[in-house]
């Protein structure tokens, strides 16, 4: 994920770094997999108005992450997605199946990078296997950047 740096034109942009979302694809999430995220602008858990002056604006959609693929999956990315609602960046990946899935991309993901699931997958970065079969002394990295 590169960091954009901006020159020092003024005494509040020196040392002033953003994301750059050159790698996020510009597409619409697919909608089968995100559902509407309900707002309750300002109200408690009983429907009264507990903060004033809140209300209105975009709909939210929540993307459906799915935490534990199926062993024996062998999915492609898709997509890079930026996702509102959490930090990480989101990959949309496809099955032998033809069925689309979000799982948290980490850094060294990129479009058309498969990745395998299940206790017999390599050992090899971002693939999903259970802790138990990481061999003791292996190295886990974050990404390129470790």
């Amino acid at each position: 994920m590169p960091v954009k740096a901006y020159n020092p034109t003024t005494p509040a942009r020196r040392g002033m770094t953003t994301e750059d979302y050159s790698e996020i694809t510009t597409k619409k999430p697919l909608k089968s997999l995100t559902k509407a995220k309900k707002q309750n602008a300002g109200r408690n858990n009983t429907g009264r108005i507990t903060v004033r002056h809140r209300g209105g604006g975009v709909k939210r959609h929540y993307r459906l992450l799915n935490h534990k693929l199926a062993a024996g999956l062998t999915v492609t990315v898709e997509e890079i997605e930026y996702d509102p609602n959490r930090s990480a960046r989101i990959a949309r990946v496809k099955d032998q199946h033809g069925l689309y899935h979000y799982i948290l991309a980490d850094t060294s993901m990129y479009k058309g990078k498969v990745i395998t699931s299940g206790e017999d997958a390599p050992i090899e970065a971002s693939n999903r296997m259970p802790l138990s079969k990481i061999p003791v002394g292996s190295h886990v990295s974050l990404g390129p950047h470790t």
